[in-house]
């Protein structure tokens, strides 16, 4: 039987995209995103319970998320689930679950802030209302 990792995730960006190039030219666009659940404990008071992951996107779709998204902005990402554990400055065991997409889709509308920063006018006015993309549907 073959095994299989794939994770969807529907959540808002933590911080605005950041996008860099490999040595060898390769876009890669790395952003935070959170998604909560509300949860009922046994006393019947609700809490909500925040998981945050680290998405990185790469090629025409790297370049793509950081032109469209923004901190606060909501989006639909598909990928690949790895966990990463390290340790901080003070010594503490820490992990971190990491995306790699391989699917966007943008959702909410094109004046939809979402609360969070802004990009430009004229690139917020060039996004789709939900539009799902991938690689092989990037014109270019």
């Amino acid at each position: 039987m073959a095994s299989f990792n794939k994770i969807t995730i529907v959540g808002y960006l933590g911080r605005d995209p950041e996008l860099r190039f490999t040595p060898q030219g390769t876009p890669v666009c790395d952003f935070s995103m959170a998604t909560t659940e509300r949860r009922k404990d046994k006393s019947g008071e609700y809490h909500d319970q925040t998981t945050w992951f680290r998405v990185s996107f790469w090629g025409k779709l790297a370049e793509i998320s950081n032109q469209y998204l923004a901190k606060g902005k909501l989006a639909y990402v598909e990928g690949k689930l790895s966990q990463r554990e390290w340790q901080d400055r003070d010594g503490n065991q820490r992990t971190s679950l990491e995306v790699n997409g391989t699917d966007l889709q943008f959702i909410g509308s094109r004046s939809d802030d979402a609360g969070g920063a802004s990009r430009s006018d004229s690139q917020q006015s060039a996004e789709p209302a939900k539009t799902a993309v991938t690689e092989d549907d990037v014109p270019f």
